[in-house]
Order: structure tokens, then C-alpha cells, then sequence
């Protein structure tokens, strides 16, 4: 029975609230009351949480996999990296209860962390796999893997207590220019996502720009799975994608990543031209124990720092 938080294997909910804290303290000390009273609050569930690594810095240690968010740039693209200390999902289907949880949340990490950021999101449709749709009406997260190849893919096992059961989580916010996708054919909207949109099967003919074919996991070397929660976000007439991928590593994502950009070999993928990233960041997700986020790791790692 695996001990990560139970978010990163749900489906994802109804709606989602993606809140993201910076610190206002370098004290490690502080920072660490701060997290403890967090996990009070913290059932893995409703409320999944991220470490950021400028945190576990503050903390004085240091985590096995855990970096900042790699910066890329590509033929006419960039993914920028914009690091937050602390990110929250918020998961459940009535806006009210994502707003009141907000607050407490808060209240528990103030004053060592402060509130930075919150994007809303939802989930939209259901595609014939029964995910959810992006807001390009495209089925989003068609080739997670699923029963223990998910729990291969998305957690940390063999590293020993206080690790094991954890995950390493990327968080994008894509922004959407649903115009310039509204303005290509159905055709050309297919050949972007590599995929027909109304039974979401696979096109063979799709240009290698297409997203399917840049990010098809097993042809990476070695094969670069990851396990994607992603959801539309939207703020008044700005609209995208908050793009949520788990994995033992960041190995994955960020070879999928390199791939998008065209880094290594000039082809960008065709989303760029309708979508981009305007945040980026890293984070690690403690494992539960006894029903209660395992902070363990950071606490016995940074204790002599405290002396």
C-alpha cells in the first residue's frame, strides 16, 4: 500500500484552487512551525501540498532530486521559470469551501509565508476516455499511466522513510489564445494536437510538430513517463491550462519539456502557437503517515542547522 498524497492518484475534481506562497522569513526555525501547523490542515486529499526548493533551502538541507524549475528557451519559445516557496491544490466541487480553506490555509503559514499567487480552475467535459477536456474541447491526459505503472511513474520508492511515497511535482500555467485557435480548420486544429478531436484517436499522418508526437512517452530514451492532473484555469477573458505533472523524478517532464521547446533538434511543438507558458515551478510532495503530511525527512535533516 503506497503512503503518497492521495491527490496525486484521484482524478481529477470538479474544481481546483492552486495557491502558491512566497516566505517573508529565511529562519529556519520559523519556516518550520509555520509547516507544522500547515500539515494540520493537510490530509493529502483535499489539500494536496508542494515544497518549493527555495524552502528546503531556508530549511537548511537538501532534498535528493529536488531543483528549481529549468528555464528553456527554443526556436521563437521560452518557458520561463518562476519559483514559489509553497504550493497548495485545493481540490473539491463547491467554490465557497476552495475560498474559506484559502483563508485558513493563510492564517496557518502566516506571517513565515504569505500568499503570492491563486489560480482557479475547473474540470471541463469528459473526453471518450473519460478525462477531462482542455478548453481546445482536446481530451487532456489521454496517455497517463494507470494501476502500478502510475505508482512507478509518479512516486519515489527505494529511497527510504520520510521519501518514499513522495513525488516530484511541475506546475505550469499555460495561457491559452483561444482566437487563434478558433481561426485554423478542424484539420489543421487535429495535425496541431496530433489527434482528431471527436473520437480523439491518434493521427498517423500528424506532422512531427504535432503535441502527440513531441511528447509520446515511450519514445523517449529512457522512456519518459509522468502522471499529469492537469486543469483549465480561467480569469475573466484570459483562459488555459494549469499543466500538473508527478513523477519519481523531474527526469521526465523535463525531457518532454526539452522536446516541446525544440531544444535538441530545431521542431517546436505546434501548441506553442496557440498557448505558453507564463509560470513555471518545482516542487516536492511530502508522503502521508498516520494520515499526516510526513515532514520527517526535512525536520530530522535541518536539526543540528538549528543549534
Amino acid at each position: 500500500m503506497n503512503n503518497c498524497q492521495p491527490a496525486i492518484l484521484d482524478s481529477v475534481p470538479v474544481l481546483g484552487r492552486y495557491v502558491f506562497f512566497s516566505m517573508n522569513t529565511p529562519v529556519a526555525g520559523d519556516l518550520r512551525q509555520g509547516l507544522e501547523r500547515l500539515a494540520n490542515l493537510v490530509d493529502g486529499r483535499q489539500v494536496l501540498v508542494g515544497v518549493g526548493p527555495q524552502l528546503v533551502q531556508a530549511l537548511g538541507t537538501q532534498l535528493p532530486g529536488l531543483h528549481d524549475f529549468v528555464a528553456l528557451t527554443g526556436p521563437g519559445v521560452a518557458v520561463p521559470s518562476t519559483p514559489a516557496a509553497l504550493c497548495c491544490w485545493l481540490r473539491g466541487q463547491d467554490q465557497g469551501v476552495l475560498v474559506q480553506l484559502t483563508r485558513q490555509l493563510q492564517n496557518a503559514l502566516a506571517p513565515q509565508l504569505q500568499l503570492a499567487q491563486v489560480v482557479d480552475a475547473f474540470r471541463h467535459g469528459q473526453g471518450p476516455n473519460g478525462h477531462g477536456r482542455d478548453l481546445t474541447g482536446y481530451e487532456d491526459g489521454t496517455e497517463n499511466p494507470e494501476g502500478e505503472d502510475a505508482l512507478a511513474a509518479a512516486l519515489v520508492q527505494g529511497a527510504g522513510a520520510g521519501l518514499d511515497g513522495g513525488s516530484f511535482m511541475a506546475v505550469q500555467q499555460w495561457q491559452h489564445n483561444l482566437d487563434a485557435f478558433d481561426a485554423m480548420s478542424q484539420m489543421a486544429q487535429d495535425h496541431m494536437v496530433g489527434r482528431r478531436r471527436s473520437d480523439n484517436e491518434e493521427l498517423e499522418d500528424a506532422p512531427e510538430s504535432a503535441h502527440v508526437k513531441r511528447t509520446a512517452q515511450e519514445s523517449f530514451e529512457p522512456e519518459a513517463f509522468v502522471l499529469r492532473r492537469s486543469m483549465p484555469w480561467a480569469a475573466g477573458t484570459d483562459c488555459g491550462l494549469m499543466f500538473v505533472a508527478f513523477g519519481k523524478s523531474f527526469d521526465a517532464f523535463e525531457a518532454q519539456m526539452r522536446r516541446m521547446a525544440g531544444c535538441d533538434d530545431g521542431i517546436v511543438d505546434a501548441m506553442f502557437a496557440i498557448s505558453r507558458p507564463v509560470t513555471g515551478a518545482s516542487f516536492w510532495c511530502p508522503p502521508m503517515r498516520d494520515a499526516r503530511m510526513d515532514l520527517s525527512y526535512l525536520s530530522t535533516s535541518t536539526r543540528a542547522n538549528d543549534k
